[in-house]
């Protein structure tokens, strides 16, 4: 495995070593000892979710807070998505900056978010399969949210506003300045 560092410390892309032929390919998608020796994070997940989506789905901006407070490693294994990663830590030097990373069924990408940031997610394909792991179990009562499109966030989703489908909830979340952190 790969771990590669992003603009903003604590976020890491992770590429895994891919073993193919003829018959297809095989990859170890998690070693938590791998991880941590190679990220210096050491983490222990409990949770793993997996969502589908057609294009044009966005998912978040969500997290979780508190002592529920989740780290996450996420990954597509059918289609494309574009993942982003939202510092929201009260005095970050970072706090309100994003980073995105595109994430596919063929580059295996993974897209590890550290606890205190809000994730979220856009459809590019026409659908996805979404997995990850969370090192905290959810807490309906934790649960926290800021805009998908609060301008001083400013996110490219790589699709125009106008395809982008939201849940209801998704449609009422906050502006950053304005969201209970």
């Amino acid at each position: 495995m790969e771990v590669i560092k992003t603009a903003i410390d604590g976020v890491l892309i992770i590429e895994p070593k891919v073993f193919g032929d003829h018959r297809g390919y095989f990859f170890e998608s998690f070693n938590e000892r791998e991880f941590a020796a190679k990220s210096g994070v050491d983490v222990h997940f409990v949770q793993d979710n997996e969502s589908k989506s057609c294009y044009g789905v966005v998912r978040g901006l969500h997290f979780q807070k508190g002592e529920h407070a989740q780290a996450k490693l996420v990954r597509v294994i059918s289609g494309k998505v574009l993942d982003v990663a939202v510092d929201i830590r009260p005095g970050s030097p970072t706090f309100g900056k994003h980073v995105a990373a595109e994430l596919t069924a063929e580059n295996h990408r993974q897209f590890f978010i550290p606890k205190g940031f809000a994730h979220g997610f856009v459809v590019l394909s026409p659908e996805a399969v979404f997995q990850y792991k969370c090192d905290e179990f959810y807490c309906p009562e934790a649960e926290g949210a800021i805009a998908w499109n609060d301008p001083d966030v400013a996110i490219d989703w790589q699709i125009p506003a106008s395809d982008v489908i939201l849940s209801d909830k998704d449609r009422k979340h906050p502006r950053l300045k304005d969201a209970e952190l």
